[in-house]
């Protein structure tokens, strides 16, 4: 009998961990169904293991667990079970029986013709001098799709946040009016050309986000276009809000206007690509940005107005909801939520929110290392080395260590991580603590505003959380009827 060949693409928003999870967990589920898989990542680094076109042909069949853009369109034609990163994590072996029974269903659209050197992952047809500028279409819309664009464009914009926010708060570092050439006393040219280094790269964000919503909907053509409208809603004013709405309307306006020239000759198709498009486009969905800046610019402002108000008149209700989600699903859409909307703060000056939801993040990882390190007892040795090496993940940012402590009983777990949370954002809100990145967790003590303050929000979340969880831990493990084991804590 011939041997089953999967293969596979992962990719979460930041690229840190769901990423590379979901292929570890696809790997092992493979191995122990006795099927070959080959599973490519997009994480922030960009692509690797990057699946080959004739790899892609051979395949039996294709998972896709990601929440962003992974060239999906070179799998038309074959089996595929298209679903979030995170079930990647949680139910590996059901999605490959999929594949194994051909129960997952055919991917319509016509298949990317395969280059007779048999291109990698990039390769999704229409090649040449400036790689792929086909409008993509023909795929049927799904809800799920928007999601997954807009974090592909989150993705993108990330690192420009994280370089430009802290190299910012680092010029800080000489004085709050260190930048200014007219203040006399704290002054520094060094500390200017950092402000000055970091403020460019921030001012990327909405024009990146824009542009690579855009690219996920509709390819290179459409980026190009998200991009210049991104960069329009960027000098309105209209924050993170305008590169969210130009993303989208460059991406599916791009679509349309595919659909519309398909009529031409095909001799023309160069000239679509490198002319027709790019001005058309430029021009069409332009001018709608332009139209559409002053009101964006309003929503915007008054958002950032009602959350300004919310900080300084209900710092427990704003730290309660802010904690409650970013535990909810670690990572999830709840999660990525409260997230973005702290980046796009950060944007906009507002430091106080993004160091909510980074100790909101931060804290369950740190609760189940807590608890086994409170309750040894309570958890099997391989449970607690996991459980220890999520003090390490947590204090980086990465939330989702603690998903395999949740996903065992989320029922009773996740509302104790909610709370756990929720403690350390309002604490943090009541202490004025200031986090200018959105990432890296105590990495970016340095630049942190009370940033010992910051950390005893923290660990107080941390440790009521590791204290509630550790002794239901216990309690279940000395129950003799107890449904689950300490050894079933780990998924």
């Amino acid at each position: 009998m011939q041997e089953i060949f999967i293969v596979a693409a992962t990719g979460c928003p930041t690229g840190i961990a769901h990423t590379f999870m979901a292929a570890e967990a696809l790997e092992q589920a493979a191995e122990e169904l006795g099927v070959r898989i080959k599973v490519e990542t997009h994480g922030q680094v960009g692509i690797e293991n990057a699946l080959t076109a004739e790899e892609i042909a051979a395949a039996d069949g294709v998972i896709i667990a990601a929440d962003k853009d992974v060239n999906a369109n070179r799998f038309n034609g074959k089996r595929v079970v298209d679903v979030e990163v995170k079930a990647g994590i949680s139910r590996p072996t059901e999605l490959l029986q999929q594949i194994i029974d051909g129960t997952a269903p055919v991917r319509g659209g016509k298949s990317a013709p395969v280059p007779a050197d048999a291109g990698t992952a990039t390769d999704d047809g229409d090649h040449g001098l400036f790689g792929d500028t086909r409008v993509v279409a023909g795929q049927k819309f799904q809800p799920r799709d928007l999601y997954k664009h807009l974090m592909n464009g989150v993705s993108y914009m990330l690192p420009f946040v994280v370089g430009g926010g802290v190299l910012v708060a680092l010029s800080f570092l000489w004085g709050i009016y260190s930048a200014d050439p007219e203040h006399p006393e704290q002054y520094n040219e060094f500390a200017a050309m950092l402000k000055t280094i970091g403020g460019t790269s921030m001012s990327l964000m909405v024009p990146v986000l824009s542009a690579f919503i855009a690219d996920s909907i509709g390819k290179r053509p459409a980026l190009v276009v998200g991009l210049v409208t991104g960069l329009l809603a960027a000098t309105a004013g209209t924050g993170f809000l305008g590169g969210i709405v130009t993303g989208f309307l460059s991406g599916y306006g791009m679509l349309l206007l595919g659909k519309l020239l398909e009529p031409l000759p095909k001799a023309l198709n160069g000239l679509k690509a490198i002319f027709i498009f790019p001005v058309l486009g430029a021009f069409l969905f332009g001018s709608i940005t332009y139209l559409l800046s002053n009101p964006m610019k309003d929503i915007n402002t008054g958002l950032q107005n009602f959350l300004t108000g919310f900080q300084d008149s209900s710092p427990i209700v704003l730290g309660l909801i802010i904690g409650a989600m970013c535990a909810f699903d670690m990572g999830g859409p709840v999660n990525k939520a409260a997230y973005v909307t702290g980046v796009a703060l950060l944007g906009n000056g507002n430091y106080f929110f993004m160091a909510a939801v980074s100790a909101a993040c931060i804290t369950p990882p740190l609760v189940t290392g807590f608890a086994a390190l409170f309750f040894r007892k309570a958890f099997d040795a391989r449970t607690r080395d996991a459980a220890y090496v999520n003090f390490a993940l947590g204090s980086t940012h990465i939330t989702e260590g603690a998903i395999p402590f949740a996903a065992r009983n989320p029922i009773v777990v996740i509302p104790i991580l909610m709370l756990s949370s929720a403690i350390s954002a309002v604490l943090t809100l009541l202490l004025q603590v200031q986090v200018p990145a959105p990432h890296g967790g105590f990495l970016v003590l340095p630049v942190v505003t009370n940033g010992l303050q910051w950390v005893l929000a923290i660990l107080a979340g941390s440790i009521v959380g590791g204290v509630i969880y550790g002794a239901y831990m216990q309690r279940k493990a000395a129950a003799p009827s107890a449904a689950t084991t300490p050894q079933e804590a780990l998924v």
